[in-house]
């Protein structure tokens, strides 16, 4: 019997240890791990690097309050304001903090300029933005709200692509537009680079702020360190996690300086983030991805897998719809529903999960090896072969 709560469809399956892009169950069995914990694994498991820096680490400090200077976490900051758009970082521990931290900075922003009733967020809906109680009402999804009632107000929203119900939404109480920059859970849709722009014009023109997710698509995921940077635009406020850890525990909102200017002593705080062990941890993470031709052999080798995917594509027409997604954030759309086909997949030993909208989510670990991404091919193709 376990005595953990059933919030969790669970698979019949654990694992005792991994190495790189694989993961060896307690019964003996080796799996390909394409899921790579959601995205969190960005550089495999049990990476050398992030093992010696946590051990390093944990011999010297692991927590020390916010009450105090924390170098490491000073460290990390600088090395995040370096390698993107922003000025300041408020550290958290996961991705729905950070996009809760994230609504608070917009909202607190207006209100420090005494624009107090202007508090109000669009969203996209059936999008993801995390658990928390403000998280589910801003990803306006009906299945994740349901039971969670009274409702949380403050978000207003629109279908994916919705341009002129955008526009209408946006009144003089708005405050910000949040949205993905490439849907997860919703199915990977990319929202295109014209779009970022129009947004970014929008945002501008109305005076409101742009908040663009990256907790799931950030950090390398997509072959650049953001997935909004191909775009060419400049967002206000950006809430990342996931990946940044390597499967460590970090999240962090960054902004620019003009809304951090909201964000003064006692406005937020969090007991864990920041912490030294993380933040060390972080640190090895962006020093590796920051690394000459590091996210260029992500562009390489996920180009590769992506034109082999479509090619799968065109063999077996009557079972994938689409191949969506950039990077190594891939989904792979099929016709019908998705839990049998990627039960066959674990059947072969190889592990991938679902979004929404029958899709596939492919989320190998950045450094994978051309001959494991040749291996999960070869274990999809013979999954078709099954099905046709």
């Amino acid at each position: 019997m376990s005595y953990l709560a059933k919030n969790y469809n669970r698979k019949k399956i654990s694992f005792e240890r991994g190495k790189g892009s694989y993961l060896y169950s307690v019964s003996g069995n080796k799996y390909l791990d394409f899921i790579q914990g959601i995205a969190v694994n960005s550089l495999g498991h049990a990476h050398p690097k992030l093992n010696k820096t946590i051990n390093q680490q944990s011999k010297k400090l692991w927590h020390v309050s916010n009450a105090f200077i924390i170098p490491e976490g000073e460290i990390l900051a600088k090395k995040l304001v370096k390698n993107t758009f922003a000025d300041f970082v408020l550290f958290q521990n996961s991705g729905t903090e950070a996009t809760e931290a994230a609504i608070k900075v917009a909202r607190r922003y207006f209100f420090s300029i005494g624009k107090t009733k202007k508090n109000r967020i669009i969203c996209i809906k059936n999008s993801f933005h995390g658990r928390t109680l403000a998280a589910i009402h801003a990803s306006g999804s009906k299945k994740m709200t349901e039971g969670f009632g009274p409702k949380i107000g403050g978000f207003d929203h629109f279908k994916f692509g919705d341009h002129k119900r955008l526009k209408k939404l946006i009144t003089k109480n708005t405050a910000a537009i949040m949205v993905e920059t490439i849907m997860g859970e919703g199915g990977i849709k990319t929202i295109p680079d014209w779009c970022l722009k129009g947004l970014r014009k929008l945002c501008d023109k109305k005076k409101i702020l742009l908040i663009l997710d990256e907790v799931q698509c950030g950090i390398g995921r997509t072959g650049d360190f953001f997935a909004f940077e191909r775009s060419k635009v400049k967002p206000d406020i950006v809430p990342i996690a996931k990946g940044i850890g390597g499967g460590f525990p970090i999240g962090a909102v960054l902004m620019n300086k003009k809304v951090a200017s909201g964000m003064t002593a006692g406005s937020h705080g969090s007991t864990f983030g920041g912490n030294p062990l993380a933040m060390k941890v972080g640190s090895t993470v962006i020093d590796i991805i920051a690394k000459k031709n590091f996210l260029k052999n992500v562009k390489k080798n996920s180009q590769y897998f992506h034109k082999k995917l479509n090619q799968l594509k065109k063999d077996f027409p009557e079972i994938i719809k689409e191949i969506r997604g950039r990077g190594f954030l891939i989904g792979l759309q099929l016709y019908k529903d998705q839990t049998d086909f990627i039960k066959k997949l674990m059947d072969n030993k190889l592990l991938t999960i679902k979004a929404a909208e029958n899709v596939i989510r492919i989320l190998p670990p950045l450094n994978v090896k051309k001959s494991e991404i040749d291996h999960a091919l070869k274990i999809i193709k013979k999954v078709c072969q099954e099905y046709s």
